[in-house]
């Protein structure tokens, strides 16, 4: 038997171990999860953009936690903390497009919360504003198929507004009351994601290397919304460093292109394979090339995660990119 065939297997039984820690969900003994004195709906997001997304339409009209942090959606395992928070929630928005839906659905088996609603933000993008998606096998031992379309959707200012606007029309649903008020601090966040868009194609509009090769596929929507082109990825599968082989591919690739960027990501702390072909690149006689850090918004420290941390760490990219750029 192959090991693919192996890890294919072993997922069910994977599911239902992440499943045994929810049973004892309903316990005594543990501290309130929500805030009792406060109405409103109780929203639980997935990772941290959306967060954000749902923190700035909820104001102080509901409450929204999330589910992961310091781990993204392509590691995350569940556990009974997160049983606790969708035993009491309402609403459960996740970015769908098949990078946290099996995650969702586990959790919500896991919780009893049979009312609670999961809203599928990615799924409600039209197709034709959405990109092709990737099928890769991650270094942590399974294969992980992002379905027919990529689900890094959350990189790209405008279809963050899409995702925040699917957010006001579930809370507003859930909270005719508060419906005014979801409109007015819905329409206050996309004004300032609309800031984002235009500040970042004038911030980088007189570059001349709009090519850039990134770290794995997750900078697409980003790079169309402020007219870059990926012209190749270092590591096909996250976490897995590329051969040899695909090491000279790449190489070639930017010597032929004058590619001179490679981008790299804060969440991988060893960029062996990155440095290793802009050393290459320079002994080719490409002497600016250079790593420049673009953050995919993944994980965040729970200290770190604030209404406006999208916003900062979107310009922060974009900074760190005109600073690069030539």
């Amino acid at each position: 038997m192959s090991a693919k065939s192996l890890r294919w297997l072993l997922i069910p039984g994977l599911l239902f171990a992440f499943a045994l820690p929810f049973l004892g969900v309903g316990c005594g003994g543990s501290s309130p999860v929500w805030d009792a004195n406060r109405a409103g709906p109780k929203v639980v997001v997935s990772f941290a953009p959306l967060y954000c997304f749902a923190a700035n339409v909820a104001g102080d009209d509901a409450q929204v936690k999330a589910v992961m942090t310091t781990t993204g959606p392509h590691e995350f395992n569940p556990s009974d903390t997160e049983a606790r928070l969708l035993s009491g929630a309402d609403l459960f928005f996740i970015n769908g497009l098949q990078l946290d839906n099996g995650l969702a659905d586990t959790m919500q088996r896991g919780s009893g919360n049979k009312r609670l609603k999961i809203v599928d933000l990615g799924g409600r993008i039209p197709a034709d504003r959405l990109l092709k998606g990737q099928a890769h096998e991650h270094g942590h031992a399974h294969e992980h198929a992002h379905g027919a379309h990529d689900p890094h959707i959350w990189l790209s200012p405008d279809l963050a507004i899409a995702m925040t606007e699917g957010i006001r029309d579930e809370m507003k649903a859930a909270d005719g009351a508060h419906a005014a008020d979801y409109d007015r601090r819905a329409a206050e966040y996309i004004a300032k994601l609309q800031a984002i868009k235009s500040d970042g194609i004038a911030m980088l509009r007189a570059k001349k290397d709009r090519k850039i090769v990134t770290f794995h596929e997750s900078l697409s929507y980003f790079a169309r919304s402020f007219d870059l082109t990926i012209a190749g990825v270092v590591e096909k599968s996250p976490g897995v460093e590329p051969n040899i082989d695909e090491m000279n591919e790449i190489v070639a690739l930017c010597a032929k292109e004058g590619v001179r960027l490679i981008a790299v990501e804060p969440q991988y702390g060893s960029n062996t394979s990155a440095a290793a072909i802009v050393k290459e690149l320079k002994r080719r006689g490409i002497a600016d090339a250079a790593l420049v850090e673009i953050d995919p918004l993944e994980t965040v420290t729970p200290n770190a995660l604030t209404p406006g941390w999208y916003e900062a760490k979107i310009r922060s990219n974009l900074a760190a990119l005109r600073d690069a750029m030539k």
